[in-house]
């Protein structure tokens, strides 16, 4: 077996929580504050000098397939999104080819009830676009070194070398590493490490889809939501030309064997009574442009007593908090991860000291997962509870409950998805 030389830190999935941790490192930007001389103090001059750099903190990011993956096709960008991006680098680059949205369009999927029209405020608060995951995932990885992702690496299996990690991969190589980080999805390899259980999996299926229509849409810039019968859809606008659309129910009328065309069968059947426009996306999509899913998430008491982090070894993304889609905060809240976890593994780093031996680095590189796990925990538990519990009113059957929901609930569901947003990771500068 092939052993690479020791490497400072791996990451395992270069999906969107990876790329924004290793792009995060790859910015993490270190200042040294220079105090005043003896001289200066003494005669009450005052100057301190202020050094910034960015230290470049190398990476390799491990991903199993031959290419970037974009599964799920494209997902709602809120604030906290876009403060992470900017932390990133890549905020101009995505703003430029995705549409800002205006406001959304909430109606029940049966007929005879009116939809009910919000607009968003004109504030970066309320900023939301629609962007396509393979746009996001390729401005990422345009801000890494070249080099940095290993394509064709799953990782297999994890052992103890010391102060270190050896990472085996499936064509037998193995990597020694200071530093591990899973962002390998529901499914992670890291996470079993770490004692994680599998995700829990929701009687729910969702169905995504992206549509292309070369002479524009005609939607206009607002999200499109369709709730009732055990059904939510959406369509968004991601620019002129493309609409994302997703379905969830709760049913068991399909499996993971259902083929391409009952699928879409399936969504017009749900959606036949919706307006014509909102038909025509799906009638236009492309078999090869819709995938399915059983929805999981990862049980928010589980989070108050794993270890998101132990010894050189952290979870993020998926790996760490899978969740419903119902409040949109999955990628939003992968790429908060990414820019927390790289601050507190850069803090951690650029700490060493001249004469410092292995266990000194080794405790310095714990301590430093540790200030993250505590920061991402209870952020974590939120986000997967509320999702979980818009997505259970939302799709409910039962009357009381639609009722309850249809004459009260959509508003306030509206109000807290935006106060889920609310949210700011901050910069990849230290304080």
């Amino acid at each position: 077996m092939e052993v690479l030389g020791t490497l400072d830190i791996v990451i395992a999935g270069a999906g969107i929580s990876g790329l924004s941790t290793a792009v995060g490192l790859h910015r993490f930007v270190f200042v040294k504050v220079a105090l005043p001389s003896f001289e200066l103090v003494r005669s009450r001059v005052t100057l301190i000098k202020v050094v910034s750099h960015r230290l470049g903190i190398r990476s390799m990011v491990l991903e199993s397939s031959d290419k970037l993956r974009a599964t799920g096709f494209a997902f709602t960008t809120w604030f906290n999104a876009w403060k992470a991006m900017e932390a990133l680098g890549v905020s101009q680059h995505v703003r430029d080819l995705h549409d800002l949205l205006q406001g959304w369009v909430v109606g029940h999927i049966s007929p005879g009830n009116p939809s009910k029209e919000m607009l968003f405020p004109k504030s970066e608060e309320y900023e939301s676009r629609c962007v396509q995951r393979k746009v996001l995932l390729e401005a990422l990885a345009d801000e890494l070194p070249q080099g940095t992702i290993r394509f064709s690496s799953k990782v297999v299996h994890i052992e103890l070398s010391g102060y270190y990690k050896m990472v085996h991969l499936s064509d037998g190589t193995i990597l020694k590493t200071k530093v591990l980080v899973g962002c390998d999805g529901v499914k992670s390899v890291v996470g079993k490490w770490l004692g994680f259980k599998n995700p829990a999996t929701t009687s729910r299926l969702a169905i995504r889809g992206l549509t292309h229509f070369p002479q524009g849409h005609g939607f206009g810039k607002k999200f499109f939501q369709f709730y009732g019968n055990g059904v939510r859809s959406g369509f968004i606008p991601c620019d002129h030309n493309t609409v994302y659309w997703f379905l969830t129910h709760t049913g068991t009328e399909l499996d993971e064997e259902t083929s391409p065309e009952n699928i879409k069968e399936f969504v017009l059947n749900k959606i036949k009574d919706l307006p014509e426009n909102i038909k025509s996306v799906v009638e236009t999509t492309d078999l090869d442009s819709m995938v399915m899913s059983r929805l999981k998430y990862r049980p928010p008491w589980e989070l108050l007593w794993a270890n998101i982090a132990k010894d050189n070894v952290c979870v993020a993304g998926d790996a760490l908090h899978p969740m419903t889609p119902d409040i949109g905060q999955g990628g939003c809240s992968a790429m908060e991860d990414g820019v927390i976890l790289a601050r507190c593994l850069g803090e951690a780093i650029k700490a060493k000291g001249e004469t410092e031996d292995e266990g000194e680095r080794y405790k310095r590189i714990e301590q430093g997962l540790k200030k993250y796990a505590g920061k991402r925990k209870w952020r974590s538990i939120d986000l997967i509870t509320t999702s979980y519990t818009v997505g259970f009113i939302q799709q409910s059957t039962g009357k009381w409950m639609n009722l309850l929901r249809d004459k009260f609930l959509s508003s306030f569901l509206s109000r807290l998805l935006l106060k889920k947003s609310h949210f700011d990771c901050g910069s990849l500068v230290p304080t």
